[in-house]
């Protein structure tokens, strides 16, 4: 069979993320029971126009976020439309439409989020207002025209695309999935020997990073041995802002900020520190909480979408309301009853090891079945 994803980066862009791994760990699969898989994504710099990669094809089109995804549909019309049986057009932001021009092919759309409120955190004005109000709900609605199936990631971003036009009958829930294997046993981790917060992920305004350095500096009044480690990218005009607070925190030398960390340095981190906070404005699923939970640490999170769905409160981890107060009183509440803390390590830990890409697989492979 003849598939083709379109997608705005593929795996080896450098600003890739979870979604590009799940794309990578679907299609990897698919390329391995015997389909000829092509993905047509952006261009970067550096980068080659056409690649095997893993045994996918990759077309690579255009390179700027906004023109790119009209370049895209424009190269699959002329070159590729009539060709798979199977297109899968995932959606990010902007959409390329492709499904409303699919011919023979199956058409299936994968959301892991919309962006709603991202928009005016992430862009300015009038942008944000343009984003916000008409350009992701018009396009959202035009692609729900298409009636085709449609795949994600969490029960609140279907609930989120059903308020767009999509039928609740066409639309389907798959596993998420992590590329780090769970340790054996949470029990056998040696945390660090002080309560450690971990702040993990590029830090950019939809992030929240700041709340996080405010509720440490809350939580830091009733732990007083608390401390927190930041690991992620800084260089944007939020992350200076994160870096000034440190600086300004009366706890600054307590606080630990890392830079970008390899993969290694990312599983010791989730693995020795004690909890990790995440209070993004909203996530697709919310994959730092599942990778953190399979090595065996919790997670305090903010109520958002996503995150209320990698997340079972007071089961696996707390959920908070969006404030920095409430996300230190979730910190204190964890790490100041050992008994408390330590089922919920091992309940989140559980959880984890069934979160997996081959689940993630057989989802997606019953509903192009189902389908066909």
């Amino acid at each position: 069979m003849n598939i083709l994803w379109l997608a705005w980066k593929d795996y080896t862009h450098p600003a890739a993320g979870g979604a590009e791994i799940v794309l990578r760990e679907l299609a990897q699969r698919q390329v391995r029971e015997g389909n000829h898989v092509t993905l047509l994504t952006a261009n970067y710099p550096g980068a080659k126009n056409r690649e095997m990669l893993d045994g996918i094809e990759v077309i690579r089109v255009g390179s700027n976020r906004y023109i790119h995804p009209f370049q895209a549909l424009w190269y699959y019309l002329r070159h590729l439309r009539g060709k798979y049986d199977v297109l899968i057009e995932t959606v990010n932001t902007a959409p390329y439409f492709s499904l409303l021009f699919r011919g023979r092919a199956k058409g299936y759309a994968l959301y892991h989020q919309l962006a709603r409120e991202i928009w005016h955190f992430e862009t300015k004005k009038p942008l944000s207002l343009l984003g916000y109000y008409i350009i992701e709900p018009i396009s959202t609605w035009l692609l729900a025209r298409a009636h085709a199936p449609l795949i994600t990631i969490s029960e609140s971003t279907k609930r989120d695309l059903a308020r767009f036009g999509w039928r609740p009958g066409d639309a389907h829930v798959i596993s998420e999935g992590i590329e780090i294997q769970p340790v054996s046993n949470p029990d056998t981790i040696q945390k660090y020997d002080r309560p450690t917060m971990l702040s993990f992920g590029a830090m950019r305004g939809m992030k929240r990073t700041l709340d996080q350095i405010e509720a440490f500096d809350l939580a830091k009044q009733d732990l007083p041995g608390l401390r927190l480690k930041i690991a992620g990218d800084a260089s944007g005009e939020y992350g200076k802002q994160v870096l000034a607070r440190i600086e300004h925190s009366p706890y600054r030398n307590d606080i630990e900020y890392l830079g970008r960390v390899s993969k290694d340095q990312k599983i010791e981190l989730m693995q020795r520190s004690h909890v990790i906070t995440v209070t993004s404005v909203k996530e697709g699923w919310g994959l730092i909480v599942t990778e953190a939970a399979s090595q065996g640490t919790p997670a305090v999170v903010y109520d958002v979408d996503g995150l209320r769905d990698s997340v079972r409160d007071g089961v696996t981890g707390r959920i908070t309301q969006t404030n920095p107060t409430a996300l230190a009183a979730g910190v204190v509440g964890l790490l100041r009853t050992p008994a408390y803390y330590q089922t919920l390590q091992h309940n989140a830990w559980e959880w984890s090891t069934h979160i997996t890409f081959d689940q993630s697989y057989q989802d997606l492979k019953q509903i192009t079945e189902a389908f066909a």
